[in-house]
């Protein structure tokens, strides 16, 4: 990832984090499509996002085997990086989920 992008991931997520706790969003705005869907539908579009990556990284892969003079080494190892750092996340996300699944369930009320 490029540093804008962790800085715009920065500050988009600092943003939901004041506007969670109530705080005002200090000028910044944070578009109300997020969550519009629920926790379901955020889940859903974080693995299509996840798998979108992966296949663009693979048709890349191809691309470069087969030859193609458009597809830089470099980008195709970008690519391949983020892939699997995107996999890597939504590996440990559901682990969490599993996780914290467990907690709630073992709680005596």
């Amino acid at each position: 990832m490029s540093s804008p992008a962790i800085q715009s991931a920065l500050t988009q997520m600092q943003s939901m984090a004041s506007q969670a706790a109530g705080q005002p969003n200090r000028g910044q705005q944070v578009a109300t499509a997020v969550g519009a869907g629920g926790f379901a539908g955020e889940l859903q579009a974080s693995i299509q996002r996840i798998n979108r990556l992966q296949q663009a990284s693979a048709a890349k892969a191809e691309a470069f085997q087969a030859g193609d003079p458009g597809v830089e080494l470099n980008d195709l190892m970008a690519d391949m990086q983020k892939g699997s750092v995107a996999f890597q996340m939504g590996t440990q996300v559901r682990n969490r989920l599993v996780s914290a699944y467990k907690d709630v369930m073992n709680m005596q009320v």
